[in-house]
């Protein structure tokens, strides 16, 4: 007889625990290199000769997409640290939520990391106004993409299940 397909209530919480961990950190597996490597390029970008004659609006945005970057890194890495400090410790039902949120919250910065990354772009190479524009867009399409759409499809097919 073959085996029926995965189903939820084959699996008791502690399996569930370490299902919801394990997709948390394939999650991560992403975030955290790209944050990291945006992260890293944005720290160059100060040392550039022209960045220094570059006017104070676009300095406020590179230290607020720098900072926003950083946090974003930490918020990633956080559930690693977390998993260190309580290994073995029979705390996987706090680590789990608690990596949740510190996930959700690194989305967050990195979306403004990579808004501000993009806005540093185009105001190198376009008129402020066209880049804020465009900006703006960019902005729209990860909150429809990130946001929008996986709370519309979680409540139309929440109560179908």
């Amino acid at each position: 007889m073959a085996r029926q397909p995965y189903s939820r209530e084959d699996e008791d919480a502690g399996e569930r625990l370490d299902r919801h961990w394990n997709e948390l950190l394939q999650e991560l597996r992403l975030a955290q290199t790209g944050t990291q490597i945006l992260f890293a390029f944005l720290l160059t970008i100060a040392y550039q000769s022209g960045f220094q004659a570059a006017d104070q609006f676009t300095h406020h945005v590179y230290a607020v997409t720098l900072t926003a970057s950083a946090i974003a890194v930490a918020l990633f890495l956080a559930p690693v640290s977390f998993h260190r400090m309580v290994y073995q410790q029979g705390m996987r039902d706090k680590l789990v939520p608690i990596s949740h949120h510190l996930v959700g919250a690194g989305l967050v910065f990195l979306i403004g990391a990579i808004a501000g990354g993009v806005l540093l772009a185009l105001d190198a190479v376009l008129s402020r106004p066209v880049a804020m524009t465009i900006l703006a867009g960019v902005l729209v399409a990860f909150i429809l993409s990130w946001y929008a759409l996986p709370a519309y499809v979680r409540a139309k097919y929440r109560d179908n299940s």
